[in-house]
């Protein structure tokens, strides 16, 4: 469903990605690891189109990604923003909406207020939340919000940017079951980036690491958790010393 070939970003002197390889199979769920800094984040801008790469092809469902009409390709896709990045005028279900009110999707208000219940439904949330206003959730009711927002046009393919930060374990625990179901319920394609470790095991199909601005290594996460690579080793035990930290 998405393959990256020799994918390099810069910016300045700082080369982020310096010739990224990966391929996702449709249906199945993506986990990118990684340290800080190391360009997970500015990955899934490129495939999006929002940052622009150097060198390097993107290829989503075999079609050029830069040579794709922009709605019609944006169209494929959900996102959950690592903040949340809910629209603070915006009532909970207008935020779940935001894509059925305008555009090419655009829906019959009611018709687009009735998906929005139905989705946030899905996520654990009742209609009495439909007409609060963000400030008026918790951190958890929003990442579930955007949650919602995310699957609210039936996308084939969605990012999650750290969904589980700034959120106590319990909380992380649901949301973290809440998008494996969705993700199989849907047959969706889904990219995850995380530092938590939690995550990885409760989601991902297939982990890749990242680092170096490239592709370290990929596999299960029972692959994960035996290969010998001092890389994954250090990074998913928590390491303070290793290979990693030798070269920051």
């Amino acid at each position: 469903m998405i393959e990256l070939r020799g994918v390099h970003k810069a910016f300045g002197s700082n080369d982020v990605l310096r010739g990224v390889d990966l391929k996702v199979a449709r249906g199945t769920s993506v986990v990118i690891i990684g340290g800080s800094g190391t360009g997970k984040s500015v990955l899934l801008k490129c495939i999006l189109g929002l940052v622009h790469t150097d060198a390097g092809a993107i290829l989503v469902a075999g079609e050029d990604a830069t040579r794709a009409g922009r709605e019609a390709f944006l169209a494929r896709f959900g996102m959950l923003f690592q903040g949340g990045a809910l629209f603070d005028s915006l009532p909970v279900w207008q935020n779940v909406a935001f894509r059925l009110l305008r555009g090419a999707m655009k829906r019959p208000r009611a018709e687009a207020r009735a998906i929005a219940l139905e989705k946030l439904r899905r996520v654990g949330l009742g209609p009495e939340v439909a007409d609060l206003y963000p400030a008026e959730l918790s951190g958890g009711m929003q990442k579930r919000v955007g949650l919602a927002r995310a699957i609210a046009a039936e996308p084939e393919i969605i990012f999650f940017d750290e969904p589980t930060t700034g959120l106590d374990p319990i909380m992380a625990g649901v949301i973290d079951e809440l998008i494996r179901e969705i993700v199989v319920e849907m047959g969706a394609t889904a990219m995850t980036i995380t530092h938590d470790m939690r995550t990885v095991r409760a989601v991902a199909d297939q982990v890749a690491m990242l680092h170096e601005g490239v592709i370290r290594w990929t596999g299960s996460v029972a692959e994960m958790d035996a290969t010998p690579d001092p890389y994954v080793h250090q990074f998913i035990l928590g390491l303070g010393h290793g290979p990693i930290a030798s070269v920051r």
